[in-house]
C-alpha cells in the first residue's frame, strides 16, 4: 500500500517536472488582440503550453517592468515580449535579462539587438509623413522632417504631437542622440517658433491631415496606414531615405530572455519563433507591425513597394537621452 502510495507519488511529481519543461511563461505589454493569436501557433506548432501575462491598459509597459524587477530574486516570466524598446533596455541595466542570442538574430540590424544578447528587436512601427494629396503638390512634397522647419512652409499647417510622450518622445531622443542635444534642441525651437501645432498625439495628427485642418502631420505607420486604407486623400512619405540622410526612427518590438527564468529552454524557443519570418508576415497581416527588421521582405498593402532605412543609432543611446530630451521639450513646448 504505501509502496503503491510513493510510486502515484512518483508518477505525479514526474507529470508536475514535464508540464513544467513543457510550458512558457511569457509576460506580454503587446495588445492581447495582436499577441495572443501568435502564441497560441506557438503552442500548435511546438506543443509548449504558453502561459501568458498580459499588461493592463493603464498601467502601459511600466507594470509588468516593475513586476519584473520585484521578481529579480524570484523570477516568475521566462520571456518578456515588450511592443517598444526603452523599458526592455531599463530591464537589462537592472540585470533583470539574461543574454541570449536567437537563431535568426544575425538578419536584425545591429542597432536594433543589444550587443550582449540581453534583447533583441523585431518588426515594429516608423516614423514618417503625412501629407494630404489635396492640399500639397506633388512638386511640394516634403522628403526630410528638416521640411517640417522650412519658413517657406506655414507652421500652422504642420502637426506634430506632443513631443513629451509616446513615440515622438522616443524620436525626440533619438534625434538628441544622433545630432547632439545642441541641434537637436535647436530644431525643435525652430519648429516652435514656426508655430507648430502640437496636438494630442498621433491619432489627431493623422485626423487633422485626413480633414485638411493639417497639410502635413509626423506620425506613426499604423495611424497612417489606417488613413491610407479607408482612402483618405493622403500619401505616406518615408522622410530622410536619401543618400547620406539619416533615416528615419524604427521602434521596434523587443523580446528578451528572463535571467534565472523557470523554463529557459522553452524561453529560448519562444524567442526564436518570435524572430521568425512567418511571425514577422503574420504582425504585419494583423495591423500590429509594419516594419520588419529581419530577413522577411513582406511589407503591407499601404507601404507596398517602399523600403524604410532606420536612423543608424543604437537603441540604448535613445534610452540614455531621454530625459535631457524631455527636460528640453518642455521648456520649449509647455507654456
Amino acid at each position: 500500500m504505501i509502496r503503491a502510495t510513493l510510486i502515484s507519488l512518483l508518477v505525479l511529481l514526474t507529470a508536475a517536472c514535464i508540464a513544467d519543461r513543457d510550458a512558457v511563461v511569457v509576460y506580454s505589454s503587446v495588445d492581447q488582440v495582436f499577441s495572443e493569436p501568435i502564441l497560441t501557433r506557438f503552442e500548435e506548432v511546438s506543443g509548449i503550453e504558453v502561459r501568458a501575462v498580459y499588461d493592463v491598459e493603464a498601467a502601459k509597459t511600466t507594470g509588468l517592468v516593475t513586476r519584473l524587477i520585484a521578481e529579480r530574486d524570484n523570477p516568475q516570466a521566462d520571456v518578456f515580449w515588450n511592443g517598444e524598446f526603452a523599458q526592455t533596455v531599463r530591464l537589462a541595466e537592472e540585470g533583470v535579462l539574461a543574454s541570449y542570442r536567437p537563431a535568426n538574430a544575425e538578419a536584425v540590424p545591429p542597432a536594433y539587438r543589444d550587443p550582449d544578447g540581453a534583447w533583441t528587436g523585431f518588426g515594429g512601427r516608423g516614423r514618417v509623413l503625412l501629407v494630404n494629396t489635396d492640399l500639397v503638390a506633388d512638386a511640394a512634397m516634403p522628403r526630410s522632417i528638416h521640411d517640417l522647419a522650412d519658413p517657406a512652409r506655414p507652421g500652422d499647417r504642420i502637426g506634430i504631437a506632443y513631443p513629451l510622450f509616446g513615440t515622438t518622445a522616443t524620436h525626440a531622443a533619438a534625434l538628441y542622440a544622433h545630432w547632439g542635444p545642441e541641434a537637436a534642441r535647436d530644431y525643435f525651437a525652430s519648429l516652435a517658433e514656426s508655430g507648430v501645432r502640437v496636438v494630442d498625439g498621433n491619432s489627431v495628427v493623422r485626423d487633422m491631415v485626413v480633414d485638411g485642418r493639417l497639410d502635413v502631420g509626423l506620425t506613426d505607420t499604423d495611424d497612417a496606414c489606417t488613413a491610407v486604407e479607408n482612402g483618405a486623400p493622403v500619401r505616406i512619405v518615408i522622410p530622410d531615405q536619401g543618400r547620406g540622410e539619416i533615416g528615419t526612427l524604427i521602434i521596434p518590438n523587443t523580446v528578451a530572455l528572463i535571467a534565472g527564468g523557470p523554463n529557459p529552454d522553452p524561453g529560448k524557443r519562444l524567442i526564436d519563433f518570435l524572430l521568425s519570418e512567418a511571425v514577422a508576415a503574420a504582425m504585419i497581416e494583423s495591423g500590429w507591425s509594419h516594419v520588419v527588421l529581419g530577413s522577411s521582405e513582406t511589407t503591407p498593402a499601404c507601404l507596398e513597394g517602399v523600403a524604410i532605412r532606420g536612423m543608424d543609432v543604437p537603441l540604448a543611446d535613445v534610452v540614455a537621452h531621454m530625459e535631457a530630451a524631455r527636460t528640453d521639450m518642455t521648456e520649449i513646448f509647455v507654456r
